[in-house]
């Protein structure tokens, strides 16, 4: 790989780690990898769930760990659609992540979408329908991602309420917020959801926010019931997990002043695009509040866009789902990195 390369094609991060998460790697005691955890002669997972327990105010034993959101996501689906005879159905967002379909797949579950609607500054989830779809169909598992991707759009928590209040108690409801916390560092909604709707899970991870992709940590809080139960003894790990992980994870959780300062960065390059971009012929610059946005653009532009961006070293996504085949995905990086792909784009639509 060229290593002039920007890559922002992936949703990965540009930007250095916080100070904290690099001292926890340097002071990290090798020692520690010789010997397992001992947290689980307490009932314990890891002192990263430990931390996770305090800092969002749930109990531990509601904290799932996994190897990314990723291996959550597939944990949960996989365990949830086998589970029960005759229900192995899931509902998921029209545009969504591939993935969700594909993990499905790999237990002969059944997957249906549900509309997500273009409005007039992003797209929204359809609740009457995705209602009307959950009684029609009776779903074993209703997956909502918010922040969504490659949407952007995500839900407030007086929406994911509403959901759980009209999803039924043996349906589980899917949250991944793999894509949370750029725009607000409100998390006290979930331990009160969790502990409202037994059914309910929020599904995290440290590779978007936080920045760390490479580490491969996720999380997850779950509602309260003898489901719950048998699902999280299914996805822990009885031994524990990596421990030079654990150290790094907790220090990035404790590093919010670095990782708000990047959050920052981003919002400037919300508003720079919706202003600069969202007023150009034939394009249109969808409301984000994940760390991508989306844009359509003109088709007769594409061509021209491809090879301006690969001129200037700049991987972005092309977007090709039904629906979106004319639309960008761009990862939202660095200030200058930022700028330089405006200006690209600037450049071709000018050029018409």
């Amino acid at each position: 790989m060229a290593d002039d390369i920007n890559y922002l094609d992936r949703n990965e991060f540009n930007f250095e780690p916080s100070p904290e998460v690099v001292k926890a790697l340097k002071d990290f005691d090798v020692n520690k990898l010789c010997f397992y955890t001992r947290l689980y002669d307490e009932g314990k997972k890891s002192i990263f769930s430990i931390a996770l327990a305090e800092d969002y105010g749930v109990d531990e034993s509601q904290v799932v760990l996994g190897y990314g959101a990723e291996d959550i996501l597939k944990q949960a689906v996989h365990f949830f659609l086998t589970e029960t005879p005759g229900r192995n159905t899931m509902l998921i967002p029209q545009y969504s992540w591939w993935y969700y379909q594909s993990i499905a797949d790999e237990v002969n579950g059944r997957t249906l979408q549900y509309s997500v609607n273009e409005e007039e500054d992003g797209f929204a989830y359809d609740f009457e329908a995705l209602r009307r779809s959950i009684e029609e169909h009776q779903p074993k598992v209703v997956l909502v991602a918010s922040p969504n991707n490659p949407t952007g759009n995500g839900l407030t928590p007086d929406e994911l309420d509403r959901l759980g209040q009209f999803t039924p108690t043996d349906t589980i409801i899917l949250v991944d917020e793999a894509y949370a916390s750029f725009v607000t560092d409100d998390v006290s909604y979930i331990a009160r959801l969790v502990g409202r709707y037994p059914n309910m899970i929020f599904c995290r991870t440290l590779s978007k926010f936080y920045g760390l992709p490479g580490l491969r940590m996720g999380f997850a809080f779950v509602g309260r019931s003898e489901e719950m139960e048998k699902f999280c003894r299914y996805a822990n790990k009885y031994l524990g997990y990596d421990r030079l992980a654990e150290d790094i994870a907790v220090a990035a959780l404790h590093s919010e002043e670095h990782y708000r300062h990047v959050a920052a960065v981003m919002n400037d390059a919300r508003r720079m695009y919706k202003e600069e971009i969202g007023r150009l012929p034939g394009f249109k610059v969808y409301r984000s509040v994940a760390n991508f946005i989306l844009i359509k653009y003109p088709p007769a532009l594409k061509d021209a866009l491809q090879r301006a961006f690969a001129q200037a070293h700049y991987k972005v996504k092309f977007m090709n789902e039904p629906g979106l085949e004319t639309h960008l995905r761009i990862t939202l990086g660095r200030a200058k990195q930022n700028r330089e792909v405006a200006d690209v784009i600037l450049k071709i639509a000018q050029a018409q």
